[in-house]
């Protein structure tokens, strides 16, 4: 079992930053404000100060190699929908590979970074911004919901990170750890509409492969596979 330190800090550029820099040991860092909060890619994440959960885990996988690395994505994602099942009484999804949705709404998105010797994984830095109580977005994220504007109650922030750090454990100990995370994918029945190359297709998810490509069904019976950033979800609000 992973024992956390748990550092607070009132403001900081990124948690994931802060944690390269000064990270020691299986560690978690939370902020009450980021000026520079990055989801995947060139996304930033926006937050209000003090109302939501802000932070970064650091962890030392035991000898999992670079090439497997997508098993850490599948117990964040994992442990993180379980968490929240108890907070909310709506179905909850992962939006491929890592954003947590309710409904076509994001409530969650998770940045992971690892850190490589050899071709091992030395440590993993997972960047996680959960919207708790914020009830007003005023950036152009496209569909952002908090669990305030599910429940209208405010939510302990101290208490949900506790509760997301047990569940983490208890997730990577897993023996069904994948089937769990395919059978909580977002739009995993039915045809959906997809968008690659600026060309948008209908297509059903077949599966996700153990090194994390998305496999797509055309209208034709073609399968198609796709790395990360390749294809995007086409989500109507």
């Amino acid at each position: 079992m992973m024992k956390f330190e748990v550092v607070h800090i009132e403001e900081t550029d990124s948690t994931n930053l802060w944690m390269k820099e000064n990270g020691v040991g299986d560690q978690v860092v939370v902020a009450d404000y980021q000026t520079a909060g990055k989801g995947c890619g060139s996304n930033s994440w926006e937050a209000e100060r003090g109302q939501n959960l802000l932070f970064s885990v650091m962890i030392h996988p035991k000898s999992l190699q670079a090439k497997n690395q997508f098993i850490i994505t599948q117990v964040v994602s994992v442990a993180l929908c379980k968490t929240l099942d108890s907070y909310l009484q709506k179905p909850i999804s992962i939006k491929w590979p890592n954003d947590i949705y309710v409904g076509d709404k994001k409530i969650c998105g998770v940045l992971i970074e690892n850190r490589l010797q050899g071709r091992m994984i030395k440590d993993t830095i997972i960047g996680i911004g959960l919207n708790v109580n914020q009830t007003v977005f005023k950036s152009d994220a496209p569909n952002p919901v908090s669990i305030k504007q599910l429940t209208g109650k405010d939510t302990d922030r101290e208490e949900l990170l506790t509760a997301f750090l047990k569940q983490l454990n208890k997730t990577a100990k897993s023996a069904t750890i994948i089937a769990d995370y395919k059978a909580r994918l977002y739009r995993r029945e039915g045809k959906h509409l997809f968008m690659t190359n600026n060309t948008t297709f209908e297509a059903s998810i077949v599966d996700v492969k153990d090194d994390g490509r998305l496999m797509l069904e055309d209208e034709k019976g073609v399968a198609h596979l796709f790395r990360f950033k390749e294809v995007q979800f086409v989500i109507h609000n």
